[in-house]
């Protein structure tokens, strides 16, 4: 626990049977109280390596749900344990856990409820490896989504994220897409809520085990992340309604 909270960390896992142990031991246990891990249908031995590293919460899914859809299992999963905090880390060792102290003290001192650990603060992107294509594209939504949105983060595209109990309590993640701009549309949610993001500098590492979408599906991933962006400006305005992003 961390000042009375409990900490739970989840990870989507695919295919992530070769990285999920030098993830896991990267864990600071001596606050982490519990690790859930829901695989999506894996075609590799991913389940198994977890019920062998001690992962005590595993949800294996029959049929692949999508990034989203995991992401729906995993909060749901670290709720019904009584979370107090709930910690993503995806299991392909593209983010060090070795965050998670501070990215946990962050929510636990009642500063903020929600974190994100940012390639983009710093030169951790490119100095661990970012396609300079998918650093530009970064760069480029993330300046178009803070002028629309009116927010000043340096990245909406991380998968390295906290959160307080209170806000996955708040808004309703089961509305998102199953598909990667789920991250994006909860964001959104959560700032429509009106909650403040803090953001930690985190080193990342791309390499051949790291998990990672193909031009194509980054392309439809950029547009979405946009028409998200336009959703939330046009419901502040009072011009349209989208179900996701009611309280």
């Amino acid at each position: 626990m961390y000042s009375g909270k409990k900490v739970v960390i989840v990870m989507p896992a695919y295919n992530a049977s070769k990285t999920l142990k030098q993830t896991y031991d990267e864990i600071p246990f001596d606050i982490v109280d519990e690790v859930v891990l829901v695989d999506d249908a894996s075609k590799d031995d991913t389940a198994s390596v977890a019920h062998a590293i001690g992962i005590n919460h595993i949800n294996v899914h029959e049929k692949n749900k999508g990034y989203g859809g995991n992401q729906k299992s995993c909060y749901d999963m670290a709720l019904s344990l009584g979370a107090d905090i709930v910690i993503m880390v995806h299991p392909d060792y593209q983010y060090t856990p070795k965050l998670i102290t501070a990215m946990t003290s962050i929510i636990g001192n009642d500063l903020y409820h929600v974190v994100l650990g940012s390639r983009i603060l710093g030169k951790g992107a490119l100095k661990g490896g970012m396609p300079f294509y998918k650093y530009f594209f970064n760069r480029m939504l993330t300046y178009s989504q803070n002028i629309i949105m009116n927010q000043k983060l340096s990245e909406y595209h991380t998968g390295y994220r906290a959160f307080s109990k209170e806000v996955l309590q708040k808004i309703n993640y089961h509305a998102n897409s199953d598909d990667f701009v789920f991250d994006n549309q909860m964001l959104a949610q959560i700032c429509f809520a009106g909650y403040d993001i803090a953001e930690v500098t985190c080193p990342t590492k791309y390499f051949d085990d790291a998990s990672s979408i193909n031009f194509k599906r980054s392309a439809i991933y950029g547009l979405g992340v946009l028409k998200t962006s336009l959703q939330y400006r046009l419901q502040k305005w009072g011009l349209a309604k989208f179900s996701y992003l009611k309280n």
